[in-house]
């Protein structure tokens, strides 16, 4: 059984969906205060977080990080609004194995700023895309990607609403596709 670990800076959203529907060895986040932490805490999934601050540089950071994911023996990293570029001591041992969601139609909107990017362009439709995390930002090789509309009378707020839900349908989609195996019932 493929074994995953999920990176996230903020509220965990993503991963919560993730968690409910599979094994989830344990969750990441480069903030020690970040909600995600009280929600895998609540599914009963381990947790670490440390700062890049709390190294001497961001290669020092990154190799604890490459300790951490060897030690667990995992497969597969499922970045889910980890809000760091991977670096290349993580992506060269990792390389083929972490997957990243993004809130836009890639090669459309890349960065920090997908959905708000979308939105201020003026588009008729953004997206979610899923993709594997190459040494680019939002560059690497789509695995599968959704088109969101933007309907009449839609505010940013319920565009990015939209988008967040699919985000929810896609990743598990996407998770079973690369062999994931969901958690077994009872």
């Amino acid at each position: 059984m493929k074994k995953i670990a999920v990176f996230a800076s903020g509220n965990g959203s993503n991963f919560q969906v993730i968690a409910e529907e599979f094994p989830v060895e344990f969750v990441f986040s480069d903030h020690r205060d970040a909600y995600v932490l009280e929600r895998a805490k609540n599914l009963g999934v381990a947790s670490y977080a440390f700062e890049l601050k709390e190294f001497d540089n961001k290669t020092a950071y990154e190799e604890a990080i490459v300790k951490l994911l060897d030690e667990h023996q995992i497969d597969l990293v499922c970045l889910a609004g980890y809000m760091k570029i991977v670096g290349p001591s993580l992506l060269s041992a990792y390389e083929g194995r972490i997957i990243n969601i993004h809130p836009a139609y890639l090669p459309e909107f890349p960065g920090a700023h997908g959905i708000e990017d979308a939105w201020n362009a003026g588009v008729a439709e953004s997206g979610v895309t899923i993709h594997w995390v190459d040494s680019g930002v939002d560059t690497g090789m789509v695995i599968k990607q959704v088109r969101v509309p933007r309907l009449a009378g839609d505010t940013l707020d319920t565009f990015e609403t939209r988008i967040h839900e699919t985000e929810y349908k896609l990743y598990p989609e996407v998770l079973e596709l690369l062999g994931v195996e969901k958690k077994e019932d009872g």
